[in-house]
Order: structure tokens, then sequence, then C-alpha cells
């Protein structure tokens, strides 16, 4: 009988710890992607190959046609649109999944971003490939780079909003303000 015991409980010690182990490595799994998409950008690039009222077809980088819905999943939200939605024009999306639906929540079109930009103190032109040009002679921190990242708009070390982008204004926050700009003619 105390044979019976001490086995009983030895089985369910072993048990026990091959249990704590197999927690240990599941929570190690779950860790991993959530770190990466806090670190990683999660913005989809691609060009624009179908655009109407209620939907886009972007054809991503890697080769992928991603279909979103620009229909309200919520009747409080609709998806941040700036630059507008052209054929063949290049577009940076941050997307959230609802009901197995793509919802674009902001969409940067990076064709109408690129171009010559005029505000206070500052003339610059966004370059295709990342590159920014200064036509300020004396200015004291030109821009020379730029990118999208995580559905923001980083020029060198500050980071800004898109909060307005047509044909012929940028408008940019931060927490240090407002900026706005006109595009050069």
């Amino acid at each position: 009988m105390k044979n019976n015991r001490c086995f009983i409980v030895m089985m369910s010690l072993l048990l026990l710890l091959a249990a704590c182990g197999e927690k240990k490595e599941v929570k190690e799994t779950k860790k991993q992607p959530a770190t990466k998409g806090v670190v990683g950008d999660s913005t989809i690039y691609g060009k624009c190959v179908d655009a109407a009222m209620h939907s886009l077809v972007l054809l991503t980088e890697k080769g992928d046609s991603l279909f979103f819905s620009l229909e309200d999943f919520s009747q409080e939200r609709r998806a941040d649109i700036q630059g507008g939605l052209l054929i063949d024009d290049k577009l940076a999306v941050i997307a959230e999944l609802h009901d197995d639906l793509h919802f674009p929540a902001k969409i940067i079109n990076l064709t109408t971003l690129q171009g010559e930009w005029k505000g206070t103190g500052r003339d610059f032109d966004i370059e295709e490939g990342g590159t920014v040009s200064s036509h300020v002679e004396y200015e004291t921190n030109p821009y020379t780079t730029w990118k999208i990242y995580n559905g923001r708009l980083i020029l060198e070390s500050d980071t800004f909003d898109v909060i307005q982008l047509t044909g012929d204004s940028l408008c940019l926050e931060n927490d240090k303000g407002i900026y706005e700009y006109r595009r050069a003619k």
C-alpha cells in the first residue's frame, strides 16, 4: 500500500513538472509575434490596381493581390485615406482584420506624397527611394531621408502623423505642433 501511494505521489509530481514545462514554452511562443508586431513595420506597401467606392485591390511588393473593404466595419469609423486612390499609384496601407475582411485603418498615397513641398522655414522635395532634397540653402537641420513606418511619416529623425494630403497640400502633426505645406508649382 505504501508503495502505491509513493508511486502515485511520484507520478503526480512528474506530471506536474511536465505540465509546468509545457506552459513555459507556450508563453514564449505567444510572446514572439507580439514583440515582432511592436518592433517591425506593419505597413503593407504596393500598387493600387483597382479602387472603387467601397473597395481597394492592392498588388503588394511581394506580388500578392490583397482586397480591402472600404465600407465601415462599425458605424463609428471610416478608413483614413490620405492622397486619394488612383490606379498605378504606390500606397502604404495600415490594415486591421475584422470578420475575415481586411479593413484599411489608414492609407497614404506615396505617389501623391512625393514632390516639392513649401512651408514656413522649409522647402524640400520628397523623392522616390527615401531621399529628401532641401531647397533652403542655410537650413540648420535639413531633411535628407523619409519613410513610412507603421502608418506614420518619418522625416530624418522627426515622426509625423499625416493628417491631410491632397494634390496641393500636406499637413503633418507631431507632439511639437502642426506643420502645413503647399506643393511648389
